[in-house]
C-alpha cells in the first residue's frame, strides 16, 4: 500500500475526500456485508484475531508479539497466522526464516515466527488448517477483523488514540475498511494504543455495546548506539513520521528523513540513494525493525552492506491491563472448549 494521504486523518471538509465520497459509499456497503457472511470454518483451535478498524499500522504487530509472549508465560502454545502482506506467497505456507524472506512472506511473519509457529495464507480456513498441525493449542490472526472466511472465538481491535478513525468516511475517502457502526458490533473488545483523544468516537461506540476497553502503548526500546550521532530515519511502515517523531521524543538528533510506502520493497537505487546520502552529510542510519527485516532477506551485496551498518529502534507494546486481558482469552478459550469446536 502507498503512504496514507493526509485528508484521511484531518476533520472537516476535503475536496479530495468528498469527490471519492461516492466510490466511499459502495465500498462501504460491499465491505460491511461482506462481514456479515458466514464463516467458511471453524477451527479446532481458539482463534483469536488481532485487527483493526482502519487501514493502516496501529501496533497489531507488537501487540501480538507482546500477548503470546504473556500467554506463553501462562502455560499456553500460542501460534500465529497472517496474510503474509507484501510477500508473494499465497500459501498456505509455515514460516521457516532459515528458508523464506521477507519477498515471500513478508516482513510481519518473519517477526512473528521468531516467537511461535507462523502460517502466512490468503485463504484464512486453508492457514488455519496447516496451524492446527503445529505444536500449538491457540491461533492468533493478525490482521483478518474484517474477513469473514475464519471463525473467530475472540477479536481484539486495536485503535490509535492519536488518529482514530481519521475523518470518518471508507477508503479510498479515508481510511476506514467499513462503516465504524457495522464494525464494531464484531469486536469483542476495544484496545486504545497511546493517548490522546482522537478515539473518542471509538470509546463511545464501544460503550454502546457494552464492550471491555483495554489500553496499551507501544514504547520505543532506547538503543545506546544512537546517543551522540547525527541521523538519517527511513522507514517503510504504514505510518513513517510516527518513527520518526519516536526518535526525536527519545532526544535522538534526527538530521534527515526519507519515508516510504508501507512495507516497501527496496529496490538498489533505493540502497544506493540511503547509503550515498547518508556518507555524504556524515549521519547514521536508523530505521524499523520490519523494514531490517526486509533488508536482512533481500539479496545482493549492497543489501547486506545497508543491513550491517543500520540500527534499528526497536517498539514493544505494553498492555495495561494484561491480566483482565488474559482473563477474557481464558474465559474464550473455555467456552471454544465446551461449545466442542470441531474441524468442518
Amino acid at each position: 500500500m502507498k503512504t496514507a494521504p493526509d485528508f484521511w486523518w484531518k476533520p472537516g471538509f476535503s475536496l479530495a475526500a468528498t469527490l471519492l465520497a461516492p466510490v466511499a459509499r459502495l465500498y462501504g456497503l460491499v465491505a460491511a456485508r461482506r462481514m456479515l457472511k458466514r464463516p467458511k470454518y471453524h477451527s479446532r483451535l481458539p482463534v483469536i484475531c488481532i485487527g483493526n478498524f482502519v487501514v493502516g499500522g496501529t501496533g497489531k504487530t507488537p501487540f501480538a508479539i507482546e500477548l503470546a509472549c504473556r500467554l506463553q508465560e501462562e502455560g499456553y502454545r500460542p501460534g500465529f497466522l497472517l496474510r503474509g502482506y507484501g510477500g508473494s506467497a499465497n500459501g498456505p505456507l509455515l514460516v521457516d526464516a532459515g528458508l523464506h524472506d521477507a519477498a515471500e512472506v513478508g516482513d510481519e511473519a518473519l517477526l512473528l515466527a521468531r516467537y511461535g509457529p507462523t502460517v502466512v495464507a490468503a485463504d484464512r480456513p486453508s492457514g488455519a488448517r496447516l496451524a492446527e498441525q503445529q505444536p500449538v493449542d491457540l491461533l492468533l490472526m493478525d490482521d483478518g477483523f474484517q474477513n469473514p472466511a475464519l471463525a473467530k472465538d475472540l477479536s481484539l481491535v486495536l485503535v490509535d488514540c492519536n488518529t482514530g478513525f481519521g475523518n470518518g468516511r471508507c477508503f479510498p475517502a479515508g481510511p476506514l475498511r467499513a462503516p465504524a457502526d457495522r464494525q464494531i458490533v464484531r469486536a469483542d473488545c476495544l484496545v486504545l494504543v497511546g493517548d490522546g483523544s482522537a478515539a473518542e468516537e471509538a470509546v463511545h461506540l464501544a460503550g454502546r455495546k457494552g464492550l471491555p476497553i483495554v489500553h496499551a502503548h507501544l514504547r520505543p526500546q532506547p538503543n545506546d548506539d544512537l546517543a551522540g550521532c547525527r541521523l538519517f530515519a527511513f522507514a517503510g511502515i504504514g505510518r513513517p513520521q510516527k518513527f520518526f517523531a519516536s526518535l526525536k521524543a527519545l532526544g535522538y538528533e534526527v538530521r534527515k528523513t526519507r519515508a516510504f510506502p508501507d512495507h516497501h520493497v527496496y529496490s538498489q537505487a533505493d540502497i544506493k540513494a540511503l547509503l550515498t546520502e547518508a556518507e555524504e552529510a556524515g549521519l547514521g542510519l536508523v530505521t524499523t525493525a520490519k523494514d531490517m527485516v526486509r533488508l536482512e532477506t533481500s539479496h545482493g551485496e549492497l543489501f547486506h552492506w545497508i543491513a550491517s551498518s543500520t540500527a534499528v529502534l526497536d517498539v514493544r507494546m505494553d498492555i495495561d491491563d494484561e491480566d483482565r486481558l488474559v482473563a477474557l482469552i481464558r474465559e474464550k478459550l473455555r467456552q471454544h472448549i465446551l461449545s466442542g469446536a470441531h474441524v468442518d
